[in-house]
Formats: structure tokens, sequence, C-alpha cells
């Protein structure tokens, strides 16, 4: 038997020092083990993907979740078997739509009529790279979704936020944001030939730009505000990328993919991270990297071009400004 000690022992070595390399390399585990009792969470987007692992850990953690999908039906049976798997029966499915402002209204007064309170908003829902699609109201879908659909939750659930401070939102960007460009002539490829990739980078950037805006405008009201990149992850967002179809990233590839990319789980733990943290209670308009704090693009950081924005998405969706809320500068705490 002495014979066999020495391969299974390099083998278990080596499977030890990859679960570790993976873990290094992906960013592990959210290092937070506050609980949230109390505490109410909505999370767009969290039938499938990062969003339901952040569902599932959030009601582990004593939360009391809603999940907003497009999907009902899924929805339904992730709310089921969250509750079964946490013995937390405060998880709950309610409808909503990101490609559609009318949905949006509807989510947004049902939370405001039947919730209490909310602490955190996870903006988790996107799409990635799709065809040239056009959501209901005629927005490209990657910016409609991405930008403007979060854009519009966000400031409709502004008033519960508030009441409930200290409360966080959370905006799932992208590293993609650094090659993105915000294009005020055309926002919704309406002129110019439509290119997924770069409609995808602007609605990234745009998440990052409005983050920094957000958490001017929400300065000393107890409302933090930050954008994550929650690293490569492997979910269903890809489904437009094409990414692992040929024989050649499946083959030669997929061991690379398999070290760098992260599963739904590990991709969950920056949201979980910004959400429980205790030690970012009032770091606000940050860009995380997965959990360390970053300097975003340089594009990201043009106070002008985040005001712009600002602007014109609030017009776009039918957003009234409230007079006097100008911008104040934006104070982020880095360690």
């Amino acid at each position: 038997m002495s014979k066999y000690i020495f391969p299974v022992s390099v083998f278990g070595s080596v499977l030890g020092c990859a679960a570790l390399l993976k873990n290094y390399v992906t960013g592990g585990s959210c290092p937070s083990k506050s609980t949230i009792k109390g505490k109410t969470v909505i999370i767009t987007g969290a039938n499938t993907g990062i969003g339901k692992e952040t569902a599932r850990e959030l009601a582990r953690r004593g939360g009391r979740v809603i999940m907003g999908c497009r999907d009902m039906e899924k929805c339904e049976a992730a709310a089921k078997e969250i509750r079964g798997k946490t013995l937390n029966p405060h998880v709950y499915a309610f409808h909503i739509d990101l490609a559609s402002i009318k949905s949006i209204h509807q989510f947004a007064e049902r939370v405001k009529q039947e919730e209490q309170r909310v602490d955190i908003l996870i903006n988790n829902a996107g799409v990635m790279r799709c065809p040239s699609w056009k959501t209901e109201d005629g927005f490209d879908m990657q910016f409609g979704v991405n930008h403007l659909g979060h854009f519009l939750l966000t400031n409709l659930l502004l008033d519960k936020l508030k009441d409930s401070a200290p409360s966080r939102v959370i905006n799932l960007a992208s590293l993609a944001h650094i090659v993105g460009e915000i294009d005020f002539s055309d926002l919704n490829w309406e002129k110019k030939k439509f290119e997924t990739k770069k409609a995808y980078c602007q609605s990234k950037l745009a998440n990052v730009l409005f983050t920094r805006e957000l958490a001017k405008r929400l300065e000393g009201t107890g409302v933090t505000v930050n954008a994550i990149h929650p690293g490569v992850v492997s979910t269903d967002l890809g489904r437009h990328t094409g990414l692992h179809q040929s024989p050649f990233s499946s083959t030669v590839l997929s061991p690379f993919f398999s070290l760098l990319v992260k599963g739904p789980e590990l991709g969950a733990q920056p949201s979980i991270y910004l959400a429980v943290a205790e030690e970012l209670e009032g770091l606000t308009g940050g860009y995380y990297d997965v959990m360390t704090l970053k300097e975003p693009a340089p594009q990201a950081l043009d106070q002008e071009v985040a005001r712009r924005l600002w602007e014109v998405s609030a017009r776009l969706v039918g957003l009234k400004e409230e007079k006097g809320q100008a911008s104040k500068p934006i104070v982020t705490t880095t360690r």
C-alpha cells in the first residue's frame, strides 16, 4: 500500500494548492460575519447567478429579502428554495422588469406600500452584449436595463432609504467601464452602427458615474452608495458572449478559465461584503474591485459628465428634479 501514498499525497497537495490559488485570484469569501436581522434588502435579478447567491446568504444572515425579478416562475422557485435552505421565512418574490418604466414604478409603489423600510438596495440585474434590442420604452437594452432602469428604481426608493438610514445602495458595475465612453449624441445607438461590446461598456461606465453623482447628492442623509466589480463570474449573464462555444476555448482554455473564473457563490461575496461589513459604514462614492477599494477609470471621475448623465437620465425616464438638489463635493475614505 505504501507505494500509493506518495502519488495520492502529491495529488492532494496539488488540489489543495489549486484551491488556495483560486481563492486568492478570485478574492475569496466575505470576511465579515455580521448579521442583518431586522433589515430589509432588495436585490434585482435575484432568481439566478450572483443575485440568487447574494439573496441566499443575506437570508441566512437574517435579512428580510425581496427578490425583484422579471421571470416570476423562476423567482418564486428560487425564493422557495432559499426559504427552505436558510429556514428564513422572510424571502419574497416581487415582479420587476427593468426594461419597462411602468413595471419599475409598479414595483417601487408596491415596496412603498408594503414595506416599512429599505435598508439595502442591491442593483444587481443586468444584460451583457446582447443583440441590438430595445426596451419597452425604446432605449438600447443594455443602457436601459443596466443604467436607466436602476437609476429610476433607486430614485423612486430614496425616501424609504433615507427613512431607514443608515442604509446602503450597491451598484454592480464592471471592470469593462475602463474602456467605456458616454456618447451623449447617441446614447441609444439610433444613429451609429450598433456595437454590442461598446454598448455594454458604456452602460457599465454609467453605473460608476451614477454611483458617484448619487453619493454627492445623498451626502449627510445616512445613505451610502458604492459600485462594485464582482470579478469574472460564470453566470447566464455571459450567454451572448460566445465564450466556451469553440472547441479551442472549451478544451485548451478551459483549465485557465476554471482557475480564474468564479462560480456564482464566490461571485456574490463582494456584494455581500458591501451589504454587511460594519467597517464600511459611512463610506460612500467608492468603486470596489471585488472587495478592494480602488480608483475607477479617469472618465468615471469626470464630475461634469456625471452631472450631465444624471440630468439626461432623469429626463429620459421622466424623473422630476427637486430644486436645490445641487451636487456636493464627495468624500471617500481609503484604507
